[in-house]
């Protein structure tokens, strides 16, 4: 008997709250992420400030001036962050991109789901993956029309500076209209500033790329401020070129050597191909525009000797609007004579909207080319100078010297 009491007290000295255990266990975390953000928040102020607080020191280039309370949610929960402020300068924390960043991506998650017709229960499976939290379905409709406003202020915002380098492409999704599938194009620009870094410029429904869908979308851009522009690089699209010259007549066009050589080969059978693919890069690797041209004679008497006339009246008909790169620094040549800093991103896009399958209307597919833009505009990509603008300032001091 005294056995039997002996363990039925020992159960109840053992006896584990689980309850209050994961709250203590959760209060813990919340204090640990609040204090690691709170320190690192004092870090970034210190290095703005360019000292320590109350630290004195020759390097010092401001003071603080207090703080304030910030409530930030996190997966651990609810958590108070206490904001420095200085006194010469805005204080600006790479904590709060990061976390725009993220935000941007769960408003990008959401739309997928939603276009591809995700089924509630799953948004509410991965919504409490991503936030830690269940969200209904009304939620979700709410979010989604949240998203739109922010995509559609985004796209609209003002373009500040000036672009001398702008690229533009199409890409062609599906939608679905009174029980048909029919086509729908996106039109995407993008542009390089004059201190050399890349922007997404804009993003808009063209219907289809021809002369009044791109003269549409580069009204679209020239009415936000789009202004400096040097060289447009694009494809041959069906009437961009004569868009581009109505809208910024002051612009080059530069067609993309890389699509007018897919635009030769469809005259050439496949076993000649790597001879004709050597032949035309043997015409863009000349040291100036006078040996391009004189180049492109031979190649296109090479063409016709080979019997290959199609390509050679191609290459003759069209070469020197592959040639516009010529007229800036040759240090820019290799990234303005292709539209490859564009076609990159529109292959992401193409892999992001491919699950989709048929968007609703054309404003959805919008969106989401739109919402992954604003993505990769917050990324790397956007803060990574592309290439150095000093050649080109060089190269107009030197233009206005000699004239």
């Amino acid at each position: 008997m005294s056995n039997n009491s002996e363990t039925k007290d020992l159960g109840k000295v053992v006896q584990i709250n689980d309850a209050r255990i994961q709250d203590h266990l959760g209060e813990l975390v919340r204090g640990t992420v609040e204090e690691t953000l709170n320190a690192m928040l004092d870090a970034e102020a210190d290095a703005m400030c360019g000292a320590q607080r109350y630290e004195r020191s020759p390097d010092r280039v401001d003071t603080r001036a207090g703080h304030y309370e910030r409530t930030f949610h996190s997966k651990a929960g609810e958590v108070k962050l206490k904001m420095p402020k200085l006194r010469k300068q805005t204080f600006e924390t790479a904590i709060i991109e990061r976390y725009k960043r993220r935000e941007t991506s769960i408003e990008e998650a959401l739309m997928e789901m939603y276009l591809a017709g995700v089924s509630v229960r799953r948004v509410e499976d991965i919504t409490e993956a991503l936030w830690g939290t269940r969200v209904s379905s009304g939620t979700v409709s709410k979010l989604n029309k949240k998203v739109y406003k922010h995509i559609e202020t985004w796209r609209n915002r003002p373009i500040q500076g000036e672009y001398p380098y702008v690229y533009l492409d199409g890409i062609v999704l599906k939608r679905s209209w009174a029980g048909e599938v029919r086509n729908v194009s996106v039109l995407v620009g993008i542009g390089v500033d004059q201190d050399g870094y890349r922007h997404i410029l804009g993003v808009q429904e063209g219907h289809k790329e021809d002369k009044s869908g791109w003269g549409s979308f580069l009204e679209h851009l020239k009415s936000r401020g789009l202004k400096g522009v040097r060289m447009i690089i694009s494809d041959a699209c069906m009437g961009l070129s004569e868009s581009a010259a109505e809208y910024f007549p002051e612009a080059d066009w530069q067609r993309c050597t890389v699509h007018f050589y897919r635009n030769v080969f469809s005259h050439v059978p496949r076993a000649k191909m790597p001879q004709v693919s050597a032949m035309l890069k043997a015409i863009h690797a000349q040291e100036s525009r006078e040996a391009a041209q004189d180049k492109a004679v031979k190649v296109v008497e090479s063409l016709r000797a080979m019997r290959l006339q199609k390509a050679a009246d191609l290459v003759e008909r069209c070469i020197d609007e592959t040639l516009g790169f010529y007229s800036y620094p040759q240090t820019h040549w290799l990234k303005i004579r292709t539209n490859n800093p564009l076609e990159r991103i529109m292959r992401e896009i193409r892999r992001r909207t491919r699950v989709v399958g048929a968007f609703p209307d054309g404003e959805s597919a919008v969106m989401l080319v739109g919402a992954r833009l604003r993505h990769i505009a917050s990324t790397k990509w956007g803060t990574r100078k592309y290439m150095s603008m000093d050649w080109l300032r060089q190269q107009d001091m030197e233009t206005q010297q000699s004239a």
